[in-house]
């Protein structure tokens, strides 16, 4: 490792603006008149079905409509069939990641417009944009590798980051035409992508090989070079590389993973709150002093084995939101079957509200609650900041996972009605 990854972090982290502030998804509407014309709302990725639902995105969050996100599902096959390179790695996703499942929808966000929705598909190892009126592919951009992962938006909505988990790679598209503005080297399998708030920055965090059972803390090295990368928004040339293993070892932390998974911001640009793999809880990273200031273990489910090989994908918790004046995190206990709320000056824990596998938590619309997908239930559930209590539970597809924030038209109804 360079120098460079491990010292003299202060005098860069002052030079960058760091923060996303939540929910992000928000900065893409329109505006004026344009926004009158727009519904907020919240799209629901069901993976292993290949829609997505919408629902409200405060309130009842009650069904709205649905898409369909692989309209080109008999097109796509024949070219997988057709290639048997391709037909390999199409299986692979199947039956590891996929959990004995295709994997058609990993993460979305819509057009500021409210006229589509990009979607990034990993068994299909592409990005698509999806028309909201016709259900018709607008565009369709191969990703390099094999797989495709989690997106961000930028602030401005007018571009889409996506993961190329086998390649190693970030492209960064124009969210209407889907042509490549750019693209950057990674850590191995980069994952979650954060555009920062002035949209001058992306960070991207690999989370290395998560599909082995070599999970033990002593084989932790064999799990690839996983580390968070920022790169400069517009050149796409890299600006800091920040090794999560160096920071744990500082903090006394060496048995935990430095596979970093959802992470947020505080409001005030100082600190990043992150998971890592196979840890039930999460880490303080304050930028400034470049070191891990403070660690939250929370409970095990007593039913949830600490066999680390049974964690799905290394993840035993896999969703963090925070609530939009940076009082409260919502953790989403993978794993343990919960999701809770937790108070920022405190790290006090309130009720465990007990959810079917969460695999992704997010903020509504009002900032009030926070809303996570259940995907061994298939429904997401929304969770009041300020009590710790469940406020409501919606049913959805099959596997929902990742949950964003957008916008549709304000007379939108599913394509085909």
């Amino acid at each position: 490792m360079a120098a460079f990854r491990s010292r003299h972090l202060c005098s860069v982290a002052a030079a960058l603006v760091l923060t996303v502030t939540a929910p992000a998804a928000v900065a893409t509407a329109a505006s004026g008149a344009d926004a009158a014309a727009l519904r907020e709302v919240m799209f629901v990725g069901n993976n292993w079905e290949g829609t997505a639902d919408v629902i409200r995105s405060t309130g009842d969050f009650a069904k709205i409509g649905r898409i369909n996100v692989i309209p080109d599902k008999d097109e796509r096959m024949a070219d997988i069939n057709a290639d048997p390179i391709r037909w390999i790695a199409f299986m692979t996703i199947r039956n590891s990641v996929g959990e004995g499942h295709d994997q058609f929808v990993d993460d979305m966000y819509s057009t500021p417009d409210g006229t589509s929705v990009v979607v990034s598909r990993p068994s299909f190892a592409d990005v698509v944009s999806i028309d909201l009126t016709t259900g018709a592919v607008n565009w369709r951009f191969p990703v390099s590798g094999y797989r495709s992962d989690h997106m961000a938006v930028s602030p401005d909505g007018t571009r889409v980051a996506v993961s190329a988990s086998t390649s190693n790679t970030v492209h960064v598209l124009d969210i209407d035409t889907g042509e490549q503005l750019g693209s950057y080297s990674t850590g191995d399998k980069p994952h979650e992508n954060i555009f920062t708030k002035d949209g001058k920055y992306i960070w991207t965090m690999s989370i290395g090989e998560v599909n082995t059972a070599l999970d033990a803390p002593w084989l932790d090295w064999t799990k690839g070079d996983r580390r968070i990368t920022v790169v400069d928004a517009t050149t796409f040339q890299q600006v800091k590389v920040i090794d999560m293993r160096q920071r744990l070892d500082a903090a006394g932390l060496s048995d935990h993973s430095d596979a970093v998974r959802p992470a947020v911001f505080s409001p005030d640009e100082s600190k990043l709150y992150f998971q890592v793999s196979f840890f039930n809880g999460f880490f303080e990273y304050d930028i400034a002093t470049d070191r891990i200031t403070r660690t939250k273990t929370l409970p095990k489910n007593p039913a949830t084995s600490d066999d680390r090989t049974t964690f799905v994908n290394d993840s035993r918790h896999h969703g963090l939101s925070m609530r939009p004046d940076g009082s409260k995190l919502c953790v989403a206990g993978t794993m343990d079957d919960y999701a809770t709320v937790v108070d920022r000056a405190t790290l006090q824990e309130g009720p465990l509200i007990t959810v079917s596998k969460p695999y992704w938590a997010t903020v509504s619309g009002d900032g009030k609650s926070c809303v996570v997908s259940e995907s061994g239930s298939d429904q997401v559930t929304a969770i009041d900041f300020a009590t710790g209590r469940k406020v409501a539970s919606v049913a959805v597809g099959d596997h929902p996972q990742r949950v964003r924030l957008g916008h549709v038209a304000a007379d939108w109804t599913s394509p085909g009605n």
